[in-house]
This record gives structure tokens, sequence and C-alpha cells, in this order.
């Protein structure tokens, strides 16, 4: 599973938020696995001659050769590199004797790297503490076309025409043209990252000591997976607006049919009514050890809206242990469970609602747990 991590670090923002020295005595160790996909890393000492489009295309085709170290480390690197990370490491340096470059200015990223360079342990133990609590969402539309129809790499041509609709969109929602569609081509799947605007933002800066204002407006990428078997498109959770345009122009520059992706539900949770704890099994799906329910909430309605909350480590073994059991008609609103991957020694978070909808700790986690989630069939599959 490390290999997917590579794709979280594939936006050109994210590396150049780095500085080069760094960022060049990160990859140096793994000098070979780039020179044998052609490209050249600069020595150290040097800050020029990073070529970040070669680097964004090898970190958006992982495979088996891919360094797991490499991986995890642009992981780990990525996430803590927000203003809050930074705080947070920027402290645990002090108090761990790490000593940072001396830049007065350095962006979070820059603490970041500096920080696993030296003590990988520091930034992986507060980054264990931040993801207690953050979640990321992926919406899913799945085609009603059978059967699902063949899709061919999409010309330049192609690409170009589905720009220009994105950029008439965000033109109108003030977030200005130039958007760019770029394709990655896998085996089962094929990526877009779609790079656009956001709306302008006005904010304090101090520059030689006085302040003033900046007026700027900021770029930012979506990512969005086309899967070639199931004739699903899934990307990472934006703005309504952003879904919508995504779905209708996506269907009708590669399928032709802007209604080729209906927002029609995905999943459902009737097999924990159902099945109970053997909708929990996972000795089936490779990178998975095993899963525990640990939250669920039903919505029993009438007049007040009442709704349920049940909360444990394990809520089928405090079930069984009451000899209760899930009720039998109750509307499940949400089931989260505590998902226990190969590639990590603390389970992580999988929170799933009976819509399109559903949340992972990690972006990439999504690969693995909805092999598990259709092999128990908590997947639709647009039937």
């Amino acid at each position: 599973m490390a290999t997917f991590n590579l794709r979280r670090f594939s936006q050109p923002d994210t590396l150049r938020a780095i500085r080069p020295d760094h960022l060049i005595r990160l990859l140096s160790p793994h000098g070979k696995f780039f020179a044998d996909r052609g490209v050249t890393l600069p020595s150290l000492g040097s800050e020029d001659g990073l070529n970040f489009e070669a680097l964004v295309h090898v970190f958006m085709t992982p495979d088996t050769d891919t360094p797991s170290e490499l991986a995890n480390a642009l992981y780990f690197i990525h996430e803590m590199a927000t203003p809050d990370g930074m705080d947070e490491l920027l402290l645990e340096a002090e108090n761990n004797g790490i000593r940072l470059d001396g830049n007065p200015d350095p962006t979070a990223a820059d603490v970041a790297i500096q920080v696993w360079l030296q003590n990988p342990d520091v930034l992986e133990r507060k980054h264990a503490e931040q993801d207690l609590t953050r979640k990321r969402s992926f919406e899913y539309f799945q085609t009603k076309a059978s059967p699902v129809p063949k899709l061919n790499n999409p010309s330049r041509q192609t690409l170009a025409a589905l720009e220009k609709e994105l950029d008439d969109w965000f033109i109108t929602k003030k977030r200005g043209g130039g958007s760019r569609v770029f394709v990655f081509p896998k085996d089962d799947a094929v990526w877009f990252l779609v790079r656009h605007g956001e709306p302008f933002e006005r904010k304090s800066v101090i520059e030689g000591g006085e302040s003033t204002g900046l007026f700027f407006r900021a770029e930012t990428f979506d990512v969005l997976v086309y899967d070639r078997s199931l004739g699903e498109l899934r990307m990472t959770s934006c703005s309504k607006g952003e879904r919508d345009i995504y779905q209708k122009k996506f269907g009708l520059h590669l399928f032709g049919n802007e209604e080729f992706f209906p927002g029609t539900s995905k999943f459902t949770l009737e097999p924990l009514r159902t099945d109970g704890a053997k909708s929990l099994v996972c000795n089936d799906v490779d990178g998975m050890d095993w899963a525990k329910l640990t939250q669920i909430e039903f919505f029993w309605g009438g007049a007040a809206k009442e709704f349920e909350i049940r909360k444990a480590d394990d809520v089928f073994a405090a079930f069984a242990a009451r000899e209760r059991s899930l009720p039998a008609k109750v509307r499940i609103r949400y089931a989260s469970f505590h998902v226990k991957f190969t590639d990590s020694k603390t389970p992580r978070t999988v929170t799933v609602r009976p819509s399109n909808i559903t949340s992972y700790t990690r972006d990439d986690d999504s690969t693995i747990a909805e092999k598990w989630l259709r092999n128990r069939g908590f997947i639709l599959d647009g039937k």
C-alpha cells in the first residue's frame, strides 16, 4: 500500500513549498529509483536543476519498485505541512534537540521535512495524534450503463474541450480561468488531476518589517479517479458546484453523456443488520488485518426527530454481552469502523454512509477498504 502514498505528494504546489536543498536531501538516497525513470537529481548542495514536472509524473505512477520508506516519508511530511502541524513540530524540535536551518521564513513543509530527516519518529508521533480526529471524504458516482463502455485515453483535443467548459464555470464562479486537466492512466483506472484557481484572497503580510496587503488567487488541485471495470468516478470532497460540474462534464467529454455519472447511492449498511459481526470479516482482503464496528447512528424519526448513537470499542461485542442485536427496521444513518491496515501499527477510521459518500483517515485507504466493503456487500454495484 505504500506506493499509493506517492500520489498524495503529486501536486506541484506541494513540491514547490519545500526548499530545493531539503527536497534533494530527502530524495537523494533514492537516486537510482529516479534515474531508472529518467529523472536525474541535482547533487547535494545544489539548489538548481529539480524537474518538478518529471517528479510529479514519477509520483503519479508508483509501481512495485517504489521505495516504501520514501513513500511513507512523503506521506507524513505532506500530512504535517499545515500551520497547526508546523506549530506542533517547532515545539517538538525544541524539546527533542532538532536543529532547523535557521531560515527565518520557512514554510510548513520546510519544517516538516527537516524534522523527518533528523528524527522521523517525532513526525510520526505528532501525526498519529492529529490523525485521531481528521477524516478524508470521497464521493462516488457510478454509471448505470451496462456493459460499462471502454474508456480510451482522452486526446489533447478532448481535454482542451473539457478545460474550456470547466473554465467557463470557474470564471462564472469568480475563480478565474486557466484550468488544466492532467491524465495518468493506470491498468485498472485513470487518474485525473484538475488544476484551477480559488477565489481571490486578501491577506496582511510583513515585508521588510512593514505591514502591507497581498491580493492573490491561490492555485488548488482536485483529484478524480475513473475505475475502468466499474464505470465509476470518485473524487475528493469538493464544493457541491464543483462536484456537479465534474459529474456532468467528465461524463460528456469522456462518454458523450452528461448523465453518465448519476448521483445515486453507492453504499448500504444493511449487512450490519443481516450478517452481524460476520460482515466485518476481512481475511480475503490483502492489506487489511481486521475491522471493528465502533460507532453507529440510528434515526428513529418521529415528531421529535429522534436519533441514537451507539459507541464502543466493539459495538457488536457490547451488544452480544447484553444479548442484544441491532434494531430490525430503524434507519442506519452512518457507521464508523476501526480498521487495522497491514502497513500500520495503529488502526485507522473508515466511516460509511448509505449514500455515495464515505470517509477515510487516509485518502489511499480507499483502495483496500473498498475491496472489503464490496466483498461484504456494503457496495451496491449499481443494482
